[in-house]
């Protein structure tokens, strides 16, 4: 009933900056909360941010100062700003969400998602 939808993924060099998106479609009766994950070859996916529906934000300490979360409550999207980019942070970067959904005047239900993923390669 719920999807996500990642965007902004890509090639960049050390140093550089990336920013994806991640909007929620479908069945929303409204999203709390959403972040970005990350996995790794031959590591365990790991939180790069969250961000609350009121704003609240938290960030792996790895990431901190570097990337930005925010989010549009209106149009159910989630964005990272990713800025001095390493190649420590190559992986695949998977969109998280949850909250309540509601198939047309149907019951009201909690949901949690995770996107396709989309793959961020820092290299030179």
């Amino acid at each position: 009933q719920v999807q996500l939808a990642e965007t902004g993924g890509g090639l960049v060099q050390p140093g550089g900056s990336l920013s994806l998106s991640c909007t929620a479609s479908g069945s929303i009766f409204t999203s709390n909360a959403m972040g970005w994950y990350r996995q790794a070859p031959g590591k365990e996916r790991e939180l790069v941010a969250t961000i609350t529906r009121g704003g609240s934000t938290n960030y792996a300490d790895s990431v901190k100062g570097r990337f930005t979360i925010s989010r549009d409550n209106a149009k159910n999207t989630v964005y990272l700003q990713m800025n001095n980019l390493n190649p420590e942070d190559t992986a695949v970067y998977y969109c998280y969400a949850d909250g309540l959904q509601r198939n047309g005047l149907g019951p009201i239900s909690r949901f949690d998602r995770w996107g396709q993923g989309t793959q961020v390669t820092v290299s030179s």
